[in-house]
């Protein structure tokens, strides 16, 4: 059977990036395939057979030397360990075929160059916007920038777009900088996935050819969730409380509107935010949720809120309240109008603009049970027939079957 090599800089889940990769894992070896993992040595990560060949750990936040930042620097260039443990690991399993997630500032792009030389097709997911922004994000100052489409790295440093830090600008910058006239990524990586058309049609903008590019977008495991269709009397935010995620316009809009909202998150404006709102008495916080505790909000909501103001990619918190029966109310940037069908499965704004997410806001809460029960039964639908793990699967396969490699036994999708 084949063999499917997946690399990510964390085994756990500590973000969106990593629970897709170890879900990818996943979902191939149930599939039938032999798969293996190369990623960074954490104390979260999960256990792992192939852990012997993990890179050791970098994480900038913590107290290390002077000597051993320096050396953590330098390794976010070019890790000359990650190279010498994948090619053992290469050696030990002959993957026929390399899926590459998050590599930046831990484990490197130098192991890109590894894989070429020893004639492993590589895919790489376009998680976020790295590999054209050296801040990730697009993102500078509270706004959108591309200052740094035509190569000008060194916008990052004078906008200190990283942490608001010149020094940590100026090394990103320098990482950004000489991977892209390395063309580390675009001469190493045959297929690049976009989970979002957003972000496929960006990297075209950016020089990357069509024939480099493939679409396929995220799924969620819809037999995880409970659906219900009853609308509640709240709208419920899920996700990060900061700046580029919207949430003080959508605070701004909800008071305005008179609804009820809930706040399911953690983050800078927290404090701030939960200040401001206090004398409203409409807004409510609860802090960090996940499990059962994080679906009950989403399942009882009236409509879940989306109302980012940076490129979102391909956001599974949409999938997931689909999945759960609610529609969505989405600002209109990046990838999340093309998951949205409006006045079908939720409804869109201009992002960033308090006062249209306010009105919009105030239709959906005078919808009818009726009209909000149909909006989640649509949503549900689109998540079973366009988000499915199978779905996902089978266009992956095919992806890598363009690619020469196949799996070598009938694939079991479940």
């Amino acid at each position: 059977m084949s063999t499917l090599l997946s690399i990510n800089n964390y085994h756990y889940r500590r973000g969106g990036a990593d629970a897709v990769y170890l879900e990818h894992d996943a979902l191939f070896r149930k599939a039938g395939w032999n798969t293996v993992c190369f990623a960074m040595t954490h104390p979260k990560n999960r256990d792992s057979e192939f852990k012997e060949y993990f890179v050791d750990e970098i994480e900038f936040g913590r107290a290390y030397s002077l000597s051993t930042k320096a050396a953590m620097a330098a390794k976010i260039i070019y890790s000359g360990e990650a190279k010498r443990k994948l090619a053992g690991l290469i050696d030990s399993y002959q993957p026929d075929i390399a899926h590459v997630h998050c590599v930046y500032h831990h484990i490197s792009p130098s192991v890109l160059p590894v894989l070429r030389k020893r004639g492993i097709p590589v895919v790489l997911t376009a998680h976020d916007l790295k590999i054209l922004c050296p801040a990730y994000t697009m993102l500078s100052r509270g706004s959108i920038c591309e200052r740094c489409s035509k190569g000008a790295v060194w916008n990052a440093v004078l906008r200190r777009c990283i942490k608001d830090s010149v020094p940590l600008s100026a090394l990103i910058a320098l990482e950004s900088g000489i991977h892209r006239l390395l063309g580390i990524y675009r001469r190493n990586v045959d297929k690049l996935v976009a989970p979002s058309r957003f972000y496929q049609q960006k990297f075209h903008q950016y020089g990357w050819p069509d024939e480099q590019l493939a679409y396929v977008p995220n799924y969620v495991r819809i037999d995880e969730f409970s659906p219900s269709f009853a609308p509640g009397n709240y709208f419920v935010y899920i996700g990060r409380l900061s700046y580029e995620k919207g949430i003080a316009t959508l605070c701004n809009a909800a008071s305005e509107a008179g609804v009820n909202l809930v706040v399911v998150g953690d983050g800078p404006l927290r404090e701030v935010l939960t200040r401001q709102t206090a004398s409203f008495g409409k807004i409510r916080f609860t802090g960090y949720q996940s499990g059962e505790a994080l679906r009950n909000w989403i399942r009882n909501a009236r409509a879940v809120v989306l109302p980012s103001e940076w490129y979102e990619n391909a956001p599974i918190s949409v999938l997931e309240a689909y999945a759960s029966g609610k529609p969505v109310i989405g600002a209109r940037i990046g990838g999340i109008p093309e998951l949205i069908e409006e006045g079908e499965t939720g409804w869109l704004f201009g992002s960033g603009q308090a006062a249209e997410l306010r009105d919009v806001l105030s239709h959906v809460d005078s919808l009818s049970a009726e009209r909000i029960s149909a909006a989640g039964k649509a949503a549900r639908e689109v998540a079973e027939r366009r988000h499915s793990p199978e779905r996902y699967l089978n266009s992956m396969e095919d992806l890598y079957g363009s690619m020469g490699v196949r799996a070598k036994m009938p694939a079991i999708h479940s």
